[in-house]
């Protein structure tokens, strides 16, 4: 019961007014491994190899518990409305963000953001500094960082015109590279890379208590619009109790290296396509997915791009995935994802070569409103076609098959047709 309550707790604190799951007080999955080509399911065996201490293994050790600012009385940064009001040290995010920069030092840095709407993008280029980020209200909603910008329509002239009117990026900032490698583009469009509200290059980076929105949303057509709420270069990242929103790619895990690792926990992922993606190694906890229908009635929450020699790519642990009521049962069905096949659009998905998307939801509740024929989708910038592998003498990285995988989940979405 314990992993149930949990993730109900988590929908309910978070107030996403996510629409009606399932009765799921007493639930047991029905998922039976090996499962099929259409919905592969991981034997106790198996699923033993896919922890959060699998995926956080690296160079260096890591064991993230979450994000605590308990014992923070004094932060050394406070940001408000105005200058003065509440303690507030800086109107701006971003000018704190450059004040603890240019602080320095190997202690960490607290950063208070006070209740209200901050318009603007937020930039945390590479620091040795660690710096964690927190809203000074416990209800995430009450703090906001938001903008609206268009990957895909959006010219780097007009970029600079929303990012920077007046002046927040100039010359000799620390964030400023980061600024001008999207305002210098010759391209017709700035793409996705430019298109993040939030953008975080730190190691260490910490965010609790806030909400980040590329304010985009339903503005535009039902179709291609990139619209990035938060994007993580960085690796031994940490977000605890954040609502990240958007509509298609809102939070993009853009591992460099497919080593970088990134820990969410307590938190709210709403969009209609792609919506979780990248190659970073991440591990999800606690979390409420949204997949909303406003803009299109079919959808995917996530889409990884996981190198082929990387065994771990996102790790799902006792959350939620919800939809609105546009979504049901049948030909309106959402589902859980698909590979992203990154960089293969003229060659064709190539084993072994082309990233092949590593994917774990275990333990998990899955509303009615996702897909039982088909959960997974054919992969992105491809069209590969989904092939689980459900052979009980399978090799659980073979590139021959996509590496999206379910284990002891719930629901009705949860179970096979």
């Amino acid at each position: 019961m314990k992993r149930l309550t949990v993730a109900i707790s988590a929908a309910m604190l978070l107030g996403t007014g996510c629409g009606g799951g399932d009765n799921i007080v007493g639930a047991v999955s029905s998922q039976l491994a090996p499962g099929t080509a259409a919905r592969p399911i991981l034997s106790n065996a198996e699923a033993g190899k896919y922890t959060k201490a699998a995926y956080f293994t690296g160079a260096t050790s890591w064991n993230p518990t979450g994000v605590s600012v308990d014992g923070v009385t004094r932060p050394n940064f406070i940001v408000g409305q105005t200058v003065g009001v509440g303690g507030a040290t800086h109107s701006s995010l971003q000018q704190a963000i450059n004040a603890a920069i240019a602080k320095g030092g190997t202690q960490r840095i607290y950063i208070e953001v006070l209740r209200g709407t901050y318009s603007g993008t937020v930039y945390v280029p590479r620091t040795s500094t660690p710096i964690t980020v927190y809203g000074s209200d416990a209800d995430a909603s009450t703090t906001q960082i938001s903008l609206a910008i268009d990957g895909a329509v959006d010219s780097p002239a007009t970029y600079s015109a929303t990012v920077n009117p007046s002046g927040r990026y100039v010359s000799g900032d620390p964030a400023y590279p980061l600024y001008q490698s999207c305002a210098s583009l010759t391209s017709a469009s700035i793409g996705t890379n430019c298109s993040a509200v939030f953008w975080v290059q730190a190691t260490g980076f910490e965010m609790k208590n806030l909400t980040v929105v590329n304010s985009l949303l339903d503005t535009v057509d039902n179709g291609t619009h990139q619209a990035v709420a938060l994007r993580i270069d960085a690796d031994q990242v940490q977000l605890d109790n954040v609502r990240l929103i958007g509509r298609q790619d809102t939070f993009y895990l853009n591992g460099q290296t497919g080593s970088e690792r990134v820990y969410i926990s307590n938190s709210y992922v709403e969009g209609d396509v792609d919506f979780d993606f990248g190659s970073s190694r991440a591990v999800y906890e606690n979390c409420v997915f949204h997949i909303v229908s406003s803009r299109k009635t079919s959808g995917f929450v996530f889409a990884p791009d996981t190198v082929p020699s990387q065994p771990y790519g996102f790790l799902v642990l006792n959350s939620h995935f919800t939809a609105d009521a546009g979504f049901h049962a049948g030909s309106n069905a959402a589902q859980l994802g698909r590979a992203w096949d990154q960089g293969a659009s003229k060659t064709g998905y190539i084993a072994g070569s082309t990233p092949n998307g590593q994917l774990v939801i275990r333990e998990s509740n899955e509303d009615a409103a996702f897909s039982n024929v088909s959960p997974w989708g054919a992969a992105a910038t491809t069209s590969r076609p989904h092939a689980g592998n459900s052979s009980s003498t399978r090799n659980l990285d073979d590139p021959a098959y996509n590496r999206l995988w379910e284990y002891d989940n719930f629901g009705a979405g949860a179970k096979s047709s």
